[in-house]
């Protein structure tokens, strides 16, 4: 069993001043939350909370994450946490949250309440792809330069990045050779396919989703920017997926449009690739079919 930590003078002080919460004497205890920061739960005033943390050149992330909380929180479809602080001492960035009793989807209800609330997510719509800043999904930035166009968003917002990053890093095969091939002619799929510019969650799996004590579906973690509707809905079926009841009721209340199939593998190849370049070679192999598979759909 995990043994609890002393939160640290010049934490509990950064803590206090951003959020007016009085933190002397508070107590820290690890808990699950993610790979890329540590996540503690904390206890103050006869209160928990829930606190990120990582070294100080980090806090644009949690700045970037607080922001996207306070967008999808203003869409009320979901519960959001709620951001109390966020700030840096000398050492440490520091995101505080509220602290919210969660399990994952499991049941049919779970899933049929989490789909209502994400159609309702993506009918919150706007003029232009992309968003007011740019943040992060996972620890790779993310470019939301606003665009007319979700094609010429896509590109040079998403795959590109991500393919020159992986360049960089020295991946070969086909995400050097199809690859280029498959930018060209992305806007080629979406000829007879204008998405409206929904609010989107922007990293949707099944981590990232939750069923707070009362029932309620919770988003965190996000990764938002007005986009294509099927990004979030491809990415759903990502690592795990979600309850089949999920689906079926989104496709009910909402159908994708026809050529959905193609669009899935083009917008998850942006996660697998992120994947390959945070967390190494074991995405290659999937990253270079993904290129192969568009490559031959879309190359003729």
């Amino acid at each position: 069993m995990e043994h609890p930590e002393n939160l640290g003078d010049d934490l509990a002080r950064a803590l206090a001043a951003a959020s007016g919460i009085d933190f002397a004497g508070a107590r820290l205890r690890p808990v699950g939350g993610g790979c890329i920061h540590r996540t503690r739960e904390v206890e103050a005033g006869g209160r928990r909370y829930f606190l990120k943390l990582n070294h100080a050149a980090t806090r644009p992330m949690f700045e970037a994450e607080a922001d996207g909380l306070a967008a999808l929180a203003a869409c009320d479809a979901f519960r959001v946490p709620r951001a109390l602080a966020c700030g840096a001492t000398d050492t440490d960035a520091f995101l505080l949250l509220e602290h919210l009793e969660l399990r994952p989807l499991a049941s049919a209800e779970d899933g049929r309440r989490f789909a209502e609330a994400l159609v309702a997510l993506h009918r919150d719509t706007g003029e232009q792809f992309g968003w007011t800043r740019d943040n992060y999904v996972g620890a790779t930035p993310q470019l939301n330069t606003p665009h007319d166009a979700w094609a010429r968003f896509f590109v040079d917002c998403r795959l590109r990045p991500q393919l020159q990053l992986a360049r960089a890093k020295g991946y070969a095969g086909a995400v050097g050779r199809d690859a280029d091939k498959v930018l060209e002619r992305i806007p080629a799929v979406f000829l007879d396919y204008r998405p409206r510019a929904s609010l989107l969650h922007g990293d949707l799996w099944n981590g990232n989703a939750a069923i707070a004590a009362d029932g309620t579906p919770v988003l965190f973690d996000p990764a938002v920017y007005r986009g294509d509707r099927d990004a979030d809905l491809a990415m759903s079926e990502l690592f795990g997926g979600f309850p089949p009841s999920f689906y079926a009721t989104y496709r009910s209340a909402w159908p994708p449009a026809e050529g959905y199939e193609l669009r899935k593998t083009l917008y998850n190849l942006y996660h697998i690739l992120n994947h390959l370049n945070l967390f190494g070679r074991s995405y290659f192999g999937q990253a270079e079919r993904m290129i192969r598979t568009l490559a031959a759909e879309l190359v003729r």
